[in-house]
């Protein structure tokens, strides 16, 4: 049976993560309701991963098989059909093999931090609204830190499913507004653990307030244990983009 990807991007926000759950309003279902429509089949649909409640995707993919004929200009008709927090890029066909989730190669997340109160960016930045700003120096250092290891438990949800806590990170670092008022936190890596991304920058900003220690952040990789005042940044700030397949 043919196998298509399909390229999207959406707004968490009003969303109870990508997967499919019952009784709450998840991107998937949203996704495969409109597909059915437009297809009039039953069609389920696989994700490259799943985001948490209220995280975005600047780029997702996902796939799906289909043996029928696609209606004249599909993408847009989708598109008219979606809510307008979910937009569809291209549906494409693809090797029959091919898995939206296990052949992704690199993915990238972005966690936008703010520093003044923007009411147009309500969902969209994580406002930071304690009076002590953090230090810039140290939330890189321990940015840059984390690209020593390649084991991440202290940065794994309990309730996880993972068999192994390998990362193969390449990229961890912050990019700062000139004017102080922001920043945006980038990680890139082959795979990250239920909750990682968020617990990472969680850890960051605790290690710029003092909170936490680079020694004590270095002690908690070496030994792979969780940090004592680990805590998860909102979802608000968080997008998840730029995913690598070999065969794109």
């Amino acid at each position: 049976m043919p196998r298509y990807f399909i390229e999207l991007a959406y707004n968490g926000t009003h969303y109870f993560g990508w997967q499919r759950q019952p009784g709450k309003t998840s991107v998937q279902q949203t996704l495969e309701d409109g597909m059915n429509t437009i297809l009039s089949t039953e069609l389920e649909i696989t994700g490259c991963g799943r985001t948490d409640t209220g995280v975005h995707a600047r780029q997702y993919f996902a796939h799906f098989d289909f043996e029928g004929s696609f209606p004249v200009e599909s993408e847009r008709r989708l598109n008219k059909f979606l809510p307008k927090d979910i937009a569809i890029f291209r549906i494409f066909e693809v090797h029959p093999d091919a898995h939206a989730r296990f052949d992704a190669f690199q993915r990238s997340y972005e966690y936008h931090l703010s520093f003044r109160k923007n009411p147009f960016a309500e969902h969209l930045a994580y406002f930071y609204p304690f009076v002590q700003q953090p230090d810039f120096e140290l939330m890189q250092a321990a940015a840059v830190l984390l690209l020593d290891y390649s084991e991440f438990a202290p940065f794994c949800k309990s309730n996880h499913d993972a068999k192994t806590m390998i990362c193969q990170l390449t990229r961890a670092e912050w990019i700062f507004d000139a004017d102080g008022q922001g920043a945006v936190f980038h990680i890139t890596s082959n795979r990250f653990l239920r909750g990682m991304v968020r617990l990472i920058v969680g850890m960051c900003i605790g290690v710029g307030t003092g909170q936490i220690s680079l020694d004590e952040l270095r002690s908690a990789m070496n030994e792979q244990t969780r940090l004592k005042k680990a805590t998860s940044a909102p979802p608000d700030g968080l997008y998840l983009g730029d995913i690598q397949y070999p065969f794109l």
